[in-house]
Order: structure tokens, then sequence, then C-alpha cells
């Protein structure tokens, strides 16, 4: 009975423990442990491959692209001290690029006054070149640029006649013009910038064309180039010539007849050559014309 007694409670015990919602919570086992690891990893993982992945894709565009020959051209156009500016340029290798120019430009003006000439004049400007464009840090813009004039005719002249009534000076001497009935006088000047046909350059500047960083955007294709240098042209050559008559203001203030002959127009003639042998002598070392130019250039696939 005492033995009854005690079994009964434990029994009741058992059965009490194994009812549902009554049993006490398993321990934590080895595998539970590293499921929760696992699954914590897992919602980590998308984060830092998208991170990875951009962190890639930055370094990608800034990555040098190595191009084949030829396989890019770039065109453009802008403005430089020549007029308006024309290029076209292909790439050659990791370092060069090959580049042709053009410019051209006119302007015509016919009421110029300056030292007792009225006179009007026409600036003319016309080259074309081609230079090649070493880039010694292939991703960045800096260049520099040996090249040649194969075409220039760059010039600016003039014509016109002195006013009436109004002295001109001529290597130190005053002059006047012939009234309108007696021959009067007229001049004509031409200044050369192209005593050199063919002329060496040299520039440099900032701005590839032709991008070697793998960014294919539209906008990765799209440049600002400008540069700045001197084209080698020699010095400016300078050329004037008078026709009809002139006479010393010493001699009249009108400048007619009998004052007016041959001796003093070869007098004009005459001191209009000293004259211009000073003028040349001032340009003599004026041997470069200076180059700069800016604009805007795009891309394209070749192949």
């Amino acid at each position: 009975m005492k033995r009854s007694a005690v079994l009964l409670p434990l029994a009741f015990f058992a059965v009490a423990s194994v009812l549902p919602g009554q049993s006490p919570p398993p321990p934590s086992s080895p595998a539970t442990v590293k499921s929760g690891v696992t699954g914590g990893a897992k919602q980590t993982a998308p984060a830092a491959n998208s991170a990875a992945a951009k962190k890639a894709a930055k370094a990608a565009k800034k990555a040098e692209v190595r191009l084949k020959p030829f396989s890019r051209v770039a065109l453009g156009g802008g403005f430089s001290l020549m007029g308006v500016n024309l290029q076209a340029a292909t790439n050659l290798d990791r370092y060069l690029n090959l580049r042709g120019t053009g410019n051209v430009f006119n302007y015509t003006d016919s009421n110029i006054s300056t030292n007792g000439f009225n006179m009007s004049g026409k600036v003319n400007m016309a080259t074309a070149g081609v230079a090649l464009d070493y880039y010694p840090f292939p991703k960045h813009g800096f260049r520099l640029s040996p090249g040649v004039l194969f075409y220039n005719q760059n010039s600016i002249s003039a014509s016109g006649s002195p006013t009436l009534g109004k002295a001109f000076t001529l290597d130190d001497q005053d002059f006047l013009s012939a009234p309108a009935n007696n021959n009067p006088l007229t001049v004509t000047a031409n200044l050369g910038l192209n005593t050199h046909k063919q002329a060496f350059t040299l520039t440099t500047g900032w701005g590839n064309v032709i991008p070697r960083k793998r960014d294919a955007s539209v906008w990765s294709r799209l440049s600002f180039p400008f540069e700045f240098g001197a084209a080698f042209t020699g010095a400016p050559t300078l050329n004037m010539t008078l026709s009809g008559l002139a006479c010393p203001t010493s001699n009249d203030s009108t400048c007619s007849s009998p004052y007016v002959d041959m001796n003093t127009n070869q007098q004009a003639q005459s001191d209009l050559n000293a004259q211009l042998v000073k003028w040349r002598n001032d340009l003599n070392p004026l041997k470069v014309y200076p180059i700069f130019s800016f604009g805007v250039a795009y891309e394209f696939h070749t192949k």
C-alpha cells in the first residue's frame, strides 16, 4: 500500500509532462544554431553583392580601353584665331591620334579711316593642316601636338585713297592727294600672313576627342577640346603701291597745278618705299602666327 502511494504521484507527473502544450522547449541543437547563422548570411548577401557590383561597374568605366587602330572617328568644330575651326580625328594606338584641321574666315569693311586715308579692307583666312596628337597619359586629356600646315592663304588686303584736303605722311614727309579732277592718288596694300605656304606647327592642349575610358554612354563621347601654340609661318610680307598724283604740303595747300607733276609723284613713291622698309622691319620679329582654338567634338565607332 505504501508502495502504491509513492508510484501514483510519479505516474501522474509523467503523463502531465507529455500532454500537448505542456512539453518544455527542446534544447537548441547544433543544427538549429547553424541554420540561424546561415539564414542571417542569406539576408546580408544581396546588399553586399549589390555594393560589389556597383564598385566593379565604376571601376570598369574608369578602366582603359585598348582600341584597334582606326576603330574610332571624331568630328568637331569651334573657333580659333584663324576663324571657324573644323577638325576630324582617328586613333592610331594607345598614345596617338591623327587629326586633320581646317580654318576659314572672311570679313570685309568698307569704312576704315586711318592716317589720312579712307580705306576698304578684307580679311581672308584659309588654312588646312594635319597634326599628330600624343597623349602621355592615355586616360587623361593632356596632349602635345606637332603638325604641319600644308595649305595657308591667310592675308589682309586694303585699298583706298587719301582724304581730300587732309595730309598723309610717308617717311616723315607730308603729302596731299591731287584733286578729283586731276588724277587723285589711290593706294593698295597687302599684308601676307603666309610667307611659308607650308608651315610647321606645335601646340599643346587638353581634351581627347577619342576617349580611352570604357564608358559607352552618349555623353562620354562628347568632348570640349582646346589648344594653344604657334604656326611657324615666317615674318609677314607687306606690299603697298601708289597710283595717281600727289604733292608735298610745303608747295600748296590744295595740291593743284602747277605743283602736281611726275617729279613730286616720284618723290611720294620714293618716300613710300622708305616707309615700307621701316614697317617691314617692325614686322620681321613676328615669324610665328599664334594658334588658339576651342570647340566641341563627338566620337563615332567605325568597328
